[in-house]
């Protein structure tokens, strides 16, 4: 068997999903790639496997960073959709504004995804947020202050919260690590 096969039926099943989350057709992402729609589509069904240039091209035409596409880690097969262990979630994002994401979801194919999330001391976002997803949070350690529409929050352990298409920012002025779990739907990642 090939060692790869566990790495490609994740990967063909989060671009699906990815590509469907930001409403997206197989003939725009093809058109997009300069690549066929049979390609594409043997690709999201785990028959064909993409080369690093065709990843980095499908991060940027899907908006999620290159690290979320081939960061796969080979669960055993028994475990594979079921069980993510915890040195073997995916990385998410650059960590540039202190934020060090890891999903927790198998996988992005259900209809939400949960993230684990921690903000280093000192920490703020630079951009504020507005997706067009439902998000709540759930703070497990530290303190976050949350700025939801036009309305400010502190927030601490045990204490959760949620945003519903509105713009958001958050930042960790404190000294110490906050870690949060995040239920996003639909997957953004």
């Amino acid at each position: 068997m090939n060692s790869q096969a566990p790495h490609s039926a994740t990967l063909g099943a989060d671009l699906r999903a990815l590509r469907k989350a930001r409403g997206l057709t197989l003939t725009e992402i093809a058109n997009r790639l300069d690549r066929s729609v049979g390609w594409l589509s043997q690709v999201e069904r785990d028959m064909s496997e993409p080369s690093i240039s065709d990843l980095r091209q499908i991060a940027e035409c899907l908006g999620v960073p290159m690290s979320m596409l081939f960061a796969h880690s080979a669960a055993p097969a028994d475990e594979q959709g079921y069980v993510v262990r915890a040195g073997s979630r995916r990385p998410m994002g650059s960590g540039e504004e202190g934020l060090i994401e890891e999903l927790l979801s198998p996988d992005l194919t259900d209809d939400f995804e949960m993230v684990h999330s921690t903000f280093e001391p000192h920490s703020q976002m630079q951009t504020p947020a507005n997706r067009p997803t439902q998000e709540v949070g759930y703070m497990v350690s530290g303190r976050l202050e949350l700025t939801i529409g036009t309305r400010s929050f502190q927030v601490g352990p045990g204490d959760s919260f949620r945003i519903k298409h509105e713009p958001y920012t958050w930042s960790n002025p404190f000294d110490e690590p906050a870690v949060a779990i995040w239920v996003i739907a639909p997957p953004v990642y």
